[in-house]
């Protein structure tokens, strides 16, 4: 069938097989099973110690596994799987099968598959059009997340910018930090909360590469100011010009108003009053 030839050239385990295939259900409720079956010479792992144990028995009914679907039908794998007499770990546990994480029902090319599509729908919506649940999306973006930490590299950032967002109601803020050199921008740290102890911990996870910091872009929020000056100091600090703008607007405003007030308490012409979008205004 196609379907096996398509899993062959896409997701091959060299200790497993792809045998039958067969399509179950009408409709919406239509699935593709596919069975999978150990080769015959093929060594159960332990899913332990990742080695090579004696098979104890096998389960009588197959676990499922959820796969990319294909057509926009669900795919799932059927394999019944082993129990290993460890020698190793002196137990007997079930094996580690290539497709999956430890007790997951949901295949690793399905976990990335779905982490993909949630950076660009909700979660919800994406749980919605892949037949899954909103706690397997969850999941699957844990995992990238989890992979991208213990992947990232920070020596090369040489900038960094500083950030907060609005994420629930009640002013509950996380902190982002982005590295923004110009041959490379992406997201590097998120932390909830925008305190000083917040910023405090990427600084520590960053270690000594903060010597290494050359620019430094932030808003004015006070917190950030701090912890910035003590932690990167050699930097350049940059503040956002946007914030600046908004400082310097509400002291042109301030310093109008008292003009105002001066003005008339002398018994003089307040030429100043509705001169407010004047002043805050591009000359031209």
């Amino acid at each position: 069938m196609l379907v096996k030839t398509i899993l062959n050239r896409t997701w091959k385990f060299p200790s497993h097989v792809y045998k039958d295939t067969r399509l179950v259900g009408e409709g919406r409720e239509m699935t593709i099973e596919v069975d999978i079956v150990p080769r015959s010479n093929g060594k159960a792992l332990c899913s332990r110690c990742a080695r090579p144990a004696p098979r104890y028995d096998t389960a009588r009914k197959p676990r499922r596994f959820d796969f990319v679907p294909l057509w926009n039908i669900p795919v799932v794998f059927c394999y019944r799987i082993r129990r290993v007499a460890c020698k190793i770990c002196d137990t007997v546990c079930v094996e580690a099968v290539p497709w999956a994480e430890g007790k997951q029902h949901t295949t690793r090319a399905f976990a990335w598959f779905l982490a993909s599509w949630a950076r660009r729908l909700s979660w919800k919506q994406t749980a919605q059009a892949f037949h899954t649940s909103w706690d397997c999306v969850a999941r699957s973006v844990r995992m990238a997340v989890d992979w991208g930490l213990a992947h990232r590299v920070v020596e090369g950032v040489k900038a960094i910018g500083v950030d907060e967002i609005a994420w629930k109601k009640g002013h509950k803020y996380l902190t982002l930090v982005y590295q923004i050199n110009s041959q490379s921008r992406r997201l590097l740290w998120v932390g909830e909360g925008r305190t000083k102890q917040t910023l405090q911990r990427f600084f520590d996870e960053l270690g000594h590469a903060c010597k290494k910091l050359e620019f430094v872009a932030s808003d004015m929020w006070q917190p950030y100011l701090d912890v910035i000056a003590e932690r990167a100091s050699e930097a350049l600090h940059i503040l956002d010009r946007f914030h600046i703008m908004s400082h310097f607007s509400k002291a042109i405003d301030k310093v109008r108003a008292q003009e105002v007030r001066e003005l008339v308490s002398r018994g003089l012409e307040p030429v100043l009053k509705g001169s407010r979008f004047l002043l805050l205004k591009r000359p031209e």
